[in-house]
């Protein structure tokens, strides 16, 4: 076997400038130190091609002395070099999560490491004996993830954009917007749409970003033909009133109901007349569902619950819309409370995809019957009672759904404008729930009160990650002077008579005020007391 190093009366190390040099145990011969450092369990060989295997014995005497010889102007440097790497680090992360919205160790870690660790890929399929409780807690867990367009959205035209003509802002952020081109190109289009000329263009103008360019097509459109897409987009944006939007989208129905009448009969000659059905029966929906909104934002209540009502027992599989979250809301603003609880019991369903909204009304309806009553004082005295700790258990259920909830609720936090999506059990659906939900429960008497003082045991648990627990004041205190400490050491060891300096000027500073009072006091008391004074 060739050598793979041959090491003479002088060390090629010395240009590395470690000159320490020992024997070989067969030959004697001179052997370079830095090689055995490097080369623990590797036989190397001497300029006589003896075989060398070092031992501990000899090493830890030689690494013992290469770290006593270490200076402290090594380890402030390592500190330093460390400490750059992990800033560099840390802006980099702060960079990708907020361009991509997800740390990149992470995504490594879990894309590319685990899988060579011999962990389970997230995206490869279950096994096919997995339970059935495993299959829908997945698939819950799957459906809080979506992220789902808000029931109770504003209108483009006559309410979010006032918050732009007072403000000069955006109330909507381009990703919102951009979900909401989507939605409007999954609901309203179809492919046969470039068979008709008004559909082609109202094709275009759901892609167009800019609000002018939508409007003038739907204009164009509605030139050519009654295109009810047409007069859904011009009362979405360009009404100013919602008096205005509910005209068009009256004149949206009608054109929008012979449209579905017409393609309800040749439904069945085709996979196209499917599809165009399909997507007239989801532009019908929606234009109903937006006119009871009307209604309901124009005062007339109870039209509105009777137009809902209708719409989900003439449509009742289209779930995707959550018309019942807007029933819900409208049964609360008129205090229905016996139908609110029917609703609920047909839609708090195990396998129906959850929100906040039947969560946390399922928790107003408990705390309703015994708010009025409840006093914490009583409580801790007597304990709860049967209803009370109902009530309780369904905060504590709805704080555990979303925990962003109470704090909008209690008006810990400011409320601003709902999106026009939401990420279930996140931040924006808390925000949503409590835009149109504060005054209900505010209506009832001590509702707020029971939520404010159960809610706190609940909020931080493993089910919801965030909001992540708020750190004790102590415990940033101390960080705080750690690192302060840290700071001072390490410029005390690099600049000592600077900050010797420095650190006279600060104690002359601090003690300044006192030396002026005890001066003051000296001239101000006779010599004799202060003298027996200072010998007591």
């Amino acid at each position: 076997m060739e050598a793979t190093v041959f090491i003479e009366q002088k060390c090629f190390c010395d240009l590395l400038q470690i000159c320490s040099l020992t024997s070989c145990l067969v030959c004697l011969r001179p052997v370079c130190v830095f090689l055995l450092l490097t080369t623990i369990c590797t036989p190397q060989y001497c300029s006589t091609k003896c075989i060398i295997y070092p031992s501990l014995f000899i090493l830890l005497p030689l690494v013992s002395m290469f770290l006593n010889t270490l200076t402290p102007k090594f380890y402030v440097a390592l500190t330093g070099t460390s400490s750059l790497i992990s800033g560099l680090i840390l802006i980099f992360e702060w960079w990708y999560f907020r361009k991509y919205g997800t740390s990149f160790i992470e995504q490594v870690s879990v894309s590319h490491l685990r899988p060579l660790l011999g962990g389970v890929d997230s995206s490869s399929p279950s096994n096919s004996n997995t339970s059935s409780g495993d299959t829908e807690s997945s698939r819950q867990s799957v459906s809080e993830c979506k992220v789902w367009r808000n029931p109770l959205n504003l209108f483009r035209g006559a309410e979010y954009n006032r918050y732009t003509w007072v403000t000069g802002r955006e109330p909507l952020t381009y990703y919102d917007m951009n979900l909401s081109a989507q939605d409007h190109q999954t609901f309203f289009t179809c492919d046969t749409d470039h068979l008709r000329p008004a559909d082609a263009i109202m094709q275009k103008a759901w892609r167009e970003r800019n609000p002018q360019a939508r409007i003038s097509a739907a204009h164009e459109a509605l030139e050519l033909e009654d295109c009810a897409t047409a007069y859904i987009l011009l009362a979405e944006e360009e009404a100013t009133t919602i008096v205005e939007a509910e005209k068009l989208f009256k004149q949206a129905l009608k054109a929008g109901e012979s449209c579905y009448r017409r393609s309800q009969q040749l439904q069945h000659h085709g996979s196209q007349y499917e599809a165009q059905h399909r997507r007239d029966t989801n532009v019908l929906v929606y234009i109903k569902r937006r006119l009871a909104m009307c209604s309901r934002k124009l005062g007339r209540t109870r039209e509105a619950v009777k137009m809902m009502r209708d719409l989900m027992k003439e449509f009742p599989l289209l779930s995707m819309f959550n018309i019942h979250e807007n029933l819900l809301e409208s049964l609360l603003e008129l205090q229905n409370y016996a139908d609110v609880q029917a609703v609920l019991a047909k839609y708090d369903d195990i396998s129906l995809p959850k929100s906040a909204t039947i969560c946390y009304t399922a928790a107003l309806l408990k705390a309703r019957a015994v708010s009025d009553k409840f006093s914490p004082e009583a409580a801790s005295r007597r304990g709860l009672s049967t209803a009370e700790m109902n009530a309780v258990e369904a905060i504590h259920r709805a704080v555990e759904f979303n925990p962003h909830v109470p704090k909008y609720l209690l008006e810990m936090k400011s409320l601003i404008l709902p999106p026009e999506h939401i990420l279930k059990r996140g931040d924006s659906e808390a925000i949503a729930y409590a835009f149109f939900h504060l005054q209900h429960w505010k209506r009832v008497e001590g509702a707020l009160n029971l939520l404010h003082c159960t809610w706190e045991g609940t909020v931080f648990h493993e089910v919801s990650v965030y909001p992540k627990k708020e750190l004790p004041f102590f415990i940033l205190f101390t960080a705080g002077l750690c690192s302060f400490t840290a700071m001072l050491a390490l410029l005390t060891h690099q600049f000592p008579e600077l900050m010797g300096v420095f650190a006279k000027a600060f104690l002359s500073t601090l003690f300044a005020p006192l030396n002026f009072i005890m001066e003051k006091v000296e001239s101000i008391l006779p010599s004799s007391l202060w003298h027996q004074l200072t010998r007591i």
